[in-house]
């Protein structure tokens, strides 16, 4: 690692990691943050990530971001007499061609490799709701393109998932890519932004460029307020985001090429936060609720977490029962916490102890639901905020539930 005033700052990291090195989260951003000082480190902690049971899907990009900056650190670009002046924000003038120090898009052009994802919504359990509003929403007009035709609709379309975190909206994105028979890109605002100015514009061109040239394709951007976000006044940095969003829009509209099956997916925990003009319609004018699974869906998910597993006949359908409100997340929390319980006993007993059901009932009233800070955070947003019809399922999933 090039010595320097962050270093101190990735040693406290590490140190962080190490004091908690089950804390997948941090490990993540750990990861990411020597991915562009260390990448040999990076690999290291990545292969740590996965080892402790990292998200796939996670993996899977951290991994193609670690080839891109190991391409970037075999092909350091030329000294330069001066550096070049920073704008405001730290942002500074974009390189000259071929010079994409920071990434830009000759190093994203690396993450654009669409996939063909396997799973279709068949393989998603449960959210029996969901389904109906997908289909009734997006998926409908899809699979009937010569009805859809004949009304004058084209191939394509967007649609915004919103929900509390850890619900599958990713896993739900790929299953609907698979059930098009498209090709499936997923980008997250790292894979975008850029210290140059122009570059991270010029990494969402490339996005929707290698998309048209997949067709059918699924564009999945992740966590999208942090994209999408509202522009407002600001100094550099909200500048710089204020080019991104309206970039986002000129390729929404189709100004730089035909989207004619390109398929624009969203998800976000916090869609109040989203610019409006990204919300007209024509644009992301779709939208569906990704609600926490139901019972059929967290017996799947418990099944599933304890196949292959030492167990002794667990009754997922009583652990269902007793979860209701938890996420996908929690749930995987739930069952690996009880695995690792299992696993030190049988350590300690010199004989494999079995999980079982009493054991993950008796761990469930240590997880308390992630969902609910989520659903504390939208209350004053239904109240006080301005409604466009976005909320209208939230709306009659809180009066189901009795919620306030």
């Amino acid at each position: 690692m090039n010595g320097g005033p962050s270093d101190g700052f990735v040693e406290v990291i590490a140190l962080e990691v190490a004091a908690d090195p089950g804390n997948l989260a941090l490990r993540e951003d750990f990861v990411t943050l020597l991915l562009e000082q260390d990448p040999d480190r990076a690999a290291t902690e990545l292969d740590a990530f996965e080892a402790l049971g990292g998200a796939p899907a996670r993996i899977r990009l951290l991994r193609a971001r670690l080839m891109a900056a190991r391409l970037r650190s075999s092909n350091p670009p030329p000294v330069e007499t001066a550096a070049p002046a920073a704008r405001p924000g730290g942002l500074v003038p974009a390189p000259a061609d071929g010079d994409h120090r920071d990434g830009g898009t000759a190093a994203s052009a690396s993450l654009w490799d669409a996939e063909r994802p396997a799973v279709t919504l068949a393989d998603v359990a449960g959210l029996a709701d969901v389904k109906r509003h997908l289909d009734i929403a997006f998926l409908a007009p899809l699979r009937n393109p010569e009805v859809a035709a004949a009304f004058g609709q084209k191939p394509g379309g967007s649609l915004l998932m919103y929900g509390p975190p850890g619900c599958g909206k990713t896993f739900i994105a790929r299953a609907i890519a698979g059930d098009l028979g498209a090709s499936f890109i997923h980008v997250t605002l790292a894979d975008l932004l850029s210290k140059w100015i122009g570059e991270s514009e010029k990494a969402l061109q490339s996005v929707f460029r290698h998309a048209r040239a997949a067709t059918p394709c699924v564009i999945f951007f992740d966590e999208f307020d942090a994209l999408g976000a509202r522009r407002t006044s600001g100094g550099g940095g909200s500048q710089s985001m204020r080019m991104l969003v309206t970039q986002l829009l000129e390729e929404l509209d189709g100004v730089a090429g035909g989207n004619d099956g390109v398929y624009f997916l969203t998800a976000t925990n916090r869609p109040w936060d989203i610019d409006p003009a990204l919300r007209r319609p024509g644009r992301i004018d779709k939208t569906v609720l990704v609600l926490p699974p139901d019972a059929v869906a967290r017996a799947a998910i418990v099944q599933g977490a304890l196949a292959g597993k030492p167990a002794d006949g667990v009754d997922v359908a009583a652990v269902a029962a007793a979860t209701e409100g938890f996420s996908g997340a929690d749930l995987g929390h739930l069952t690996t916490t009880v695995l690792q319980q299992a696993m030190v006993e049988s350590m300690s007993s010199g004989a494999l102890v079995p999980v079982t059901t009493d054991a993950l009932l008796a761990a469930v009233g240590g997880v308390i639901p992630s969902t609910t800070s989520w659903f504390d955070q939208v209350a004053p947003v239904l109240e006080y905020g301005v409604d466009d019809g976005t909320f209208d399922q939230l709306r009659a999933y809180r009066v189901k539930r009795g919620m306030r």
